[in-house]
């Protein structure tokens, strides 16, 4: 039984309930232009009209009447899947409380009669077709950013290209030690020893027939090759001189060498005049690492977007990516710039007498949009009065702005496979996958693009997606191109589909569990069972803490080693830093080898993974355990949704309870919501001890928070505090949340926090 009291789950509910009834007139407010059965927001339609809809080959009549038709047909559908959703999941409730002592056994038989899990399919290979490179043959760290920043959207474009020098200098792999750190002024001691470093990552990249990089005095060009001459003065050429590509400048004095290993390049710089160059007996200046091969340009989990004003936004920094004319005007110090997308890389091939004689790289990061997922509804474009699915709006807006980039509207090229890639979290099963694959259909069928042009990112992390992947693959088989594992999505997940079978384990003990590594090992298992490797990603997730990158680079190499071809980083800094481990290792060299020792089907993991992650029988909680999760908990919710509901910020990096700044979005979230949640179910903690800790933490984000002009404290009226509120609504009607999902709240509450914002300013 849940120890939440009538009286406290009562105002909870009053409260949810005034939210969205706020929201809900606000929604009244928007301006609307009626075309057929859709009601549009005039800001988003102005905005489709007059940017979006010139030059895309589209007409506003096909657009409009089509899209009309698409909801009419699939928004029902839409509906029956978050229906079965409920269902399914009241079932496991009445499961758990019926059979609370059921066996294993019994468990997955009964997840096999109410169709939760399906037997397994025999693995078909992928026929995906048309798929940059970047996703398909080479393997390299990939960026997650709010799309509606623009700043971090052109920074994480930009970060195709990274400087070791620079990575290194600012970051924690280079201790501080012997006068060593880090300050406003160059330190020299600190850059002897960046160079040092540099140098050993560089015997890796390009290992030499003999001796090493380190303090080598020069690199000389010729028809034969590349020679670099030595600190005792004996001269050394490549150990695989394949591995030359070009250069820039001339060839007696080249200002760049460009070499390739496992696929990424790497810059070699050389400037006898620049700080560094002179100081170097080579004259080299930086080595530039190909670093973030790919970018998330994200509307989802990371970004406050909840009407139509905020989605008009999203599109428009979508579209200024497409057409290449995104800008951001920087200051920095007394200067200012203005920051705008890369252009490529151009280079001489060694020898004049080669059929290619220029050698052009992109000078961008390839870009996905992900969409979000099937349960939010949005404002911006009511269906017969009705909000429409913002996952149906973003396919059919978002697709009509990636066809740009396939027109060839821009200075740039995105996709060179004219192909628009689109990650779809937050789908449970392959039935939503397949329904998915439908409404790409059939957007392309309105904007008149080829079939499959439209490729599918499947986020694994949801239980039933993971138990089900192989079938999930399947259901986008002519459109896949990227699977990952997420543990904080897939985690909050799992605590709700559980929530009445026990109080789980704290977060750091989930972590250990079985169910973890079984997770992750299936996904790349099934991913190369079904051909993955060399036609699509397989990723695995972030390194949430921007500021430990000595840590990330002994932790993050065990992606590669894993066989996943990309993994998430938090910064252009970290990518350049996890590019480093795609040199140390052959990624799909790596597939290569775990698919030949390692033909288990997925079906061999099913049991693992239904091992709920429970605290043991045999373990007891200590009272000062207990608190110290709650607080934890409490303090990662109130700090991450405060900034979401009142400044309407969907990621940054947040302090925790020991001021240790973690990136934060919806996924942390709800795994923490979800953890309290199913505490009180279970009477591990009180709703007394859950709004004591409330109160406590609240003063204790206000003073992380000080410092940050824009911040809307939550003190001291608690009550009047929406943010507070909505952490409130998150945990004490966390059960009763769809999957667990936080945007329902969230979306209400910062729906009133903008309607209060602008009854001020009037």
């Amino acid at each position: 039984m849940s120890s939440l009291t009538p009286d406290s789950k009562g105002q909870a509910n009053t409260d949810a309930g005034r939210s969205v009834k706020i929201a809900k007139q606000v929604a009244h407010t928007e301006n609307y232009v009626e075309k057929g059965k859709l009601s549009i927001a005039s800001v988003l339609l102005d905005f489709i009209e007059t940017k979006v809809l010139p030059n895309s080959k589209t007409s506003s009549i096909d657009f409009w009447q089509g899209f009309e038709h698409l909801l009419n047909d699939l928004m029902p559908l839409n509906k029956a899947l978050l229906s079965e959703r409920n269902t399914l999941q009241q079932q496991i409730n009445d499961f758990h409380i019926n059979q609370p002592e059921a066996s294993p056994e019994d468990y997955k038989s009964f997840l096999n009669m109410i169709g939760y899990l399906a037997e397994a399919p025999k693995p078909r290979i992928i026929q995906t077709k048309n798929v940059d490179p970047e996703i398909a043959t080479m393997a390299g760290p990939q960026l997650v950013v709010p799309i509606n920043n623009a700043r971090y959207a052109l920074n994480a474009v930009n970060a195709r290209w990274g400087s070791l020098y620079d990575a290194l200098y600012g970051t924690d792999i280079i201790s501080n030690d012997d006068g060593a750190s880090a300050g406003k002024q160059y330190n020299q001691l600190r850059g002897d020893k960046v160079v040092n470093k540099a140098r050993e990552y560089l015997d890796i990249i390009l290992p030499l027939a003999n001796g090493t990089h380190i303090l080598s005095r020069s690199y000389q060009l010729s028809e034969q090759g590349l020679t670099v001459t030595l600190a005792d003065g004996s001269t050394s050429i490549l150990a695989a001189p394949s591995q030359l590509i070009g250069f820039q400048g001339n060839k007696e004095n080249p200002r760049a060498i460009l070499v390739c290993n496992n696929g990424l390049h790497a810059e070699l710089q050389f400037d006898c005049t620049h700080p560094i160059g002179k100081s170097d007996p080579s004259g080299m200046k930086d080595i530039l690492l190909e670093s973030a091969l790919t970018t998330i340009m994200d509307c989802e989990d990371s970004v406050a977007a909840v009407d139509a004003e905020d989605k008009t936004l999203v599109y428009e920094n979508w579209l200024g990516l497409m057409q290449g004319t995104l800008s951001v005007d920087v200051a920095k110090g007394d200067s200012s710039f203005t920051r705008k997308m890369n252009p490529d890389r151009e280079y001489q091939a060694l020898s004049n007498k080669s059929k290619n004689e220029r050698v052009s790289l992109s000078g961008r990061s390839l870009m996905f949009i992900r969409n979000v997922g099937h349960l939010m509804t949005n404002s911006a474009i009511l269906f017969e009065g009705e909000e429409v699915p913002e996952g149906i709006m973003d396919a059919m807006v978002t697709s009509l702005i990636g066809k740009h980039d396939l027109l060839n509207n821009s200075a740039f090229k995105n996709a060179k496979e004219n192909s628009i890639y689109i990650v779809k979290p937050k789908m449970h099963g392959p039935d939503e996958v397949a329904f998915t694959s439908t409404l790409f259909n059939r957007v392309e069928q309105v904007l008149g693009l080829p079939k499959n042009t439209i490729k599918i990112g499947i986020m694994d992390e949801e239980r039933r997606t993971s138990l089900n992947l192989a079938a999930c693959i399947q259901a986008a088989n002519e459109r896949l191109v990227f699977i990952n594992t997420g543990f904080l999505d897939r985690t909050g997940d799992e605590i709700h589909t559980s929530m009445l079978k026990g109080a789980f384990a704290p977060k750091a003990e989930i972590k250990t569990r079985s169910w973890l590594p079984a997770y992750e090992l299936a996904n790349v298992a099934t991913g190369l069972a079904h051909g993955l490797s060399g036609k699509a990603q397989i990723g695995k997730g972030m390194w949430a803490i921007p500021d430990q990158m000595a840590n990330m680079m002994k932790s993050k190499i065990a992606h590669p080693q894993a066989g996943a071809n990309t993994a998430w980083v938090p910064s252009p800094t970290a990518a350049t830093l996890h590019a480093l481990h795609y040199h140390q290792i052959d990624v799909f060299e790596t597939q290569k080898a775990i698919f030949s020792s390692n033909q288990e089907s997925q079906t061999s993991y099913v049991d693992s993974l239904l091992e709920v992650p429970l605290i043991a029988k045999t373990s007891k909680l200590s009272t000062q355990e207990i608190v110290r999760e709650l607080d934890n908990n409490v303090q990662g919710i109130l700090g991450y949704v405060v900034r979401w509901v009142h400044q309407g910020i969907g990621c940054s990096k947040v302090p925790d309870i020991n001021n240790v700044g973690l990136m934060e979005d919806r996924a942390t979230l709800r795994i923490s919501s979800q953890h309290i949640a199913n505490w009180l179910e279970h009477g591990l903690i009180s709703a007394e001890q859950v709004n004591e800790s409330l109160n406590r933490m609240a003063v204790l984000v206000d003073k992380q928070n000080e410092n940050d002009a824009e911040y809307i404290s939550m003190m001291p009226d608690l009550e009047l505090s929406i943010g507070f509120q909505a952490a409130k609504d998150l945990i004490f009607l966390g059960k009763e949340q769809p999957s667990g999902y936080t945007e329902p709240l969230l979306h209400a509450r910062r729906r009133e926090m903008k309607s209060q914002l602008a009854t001020a300013l009037l």
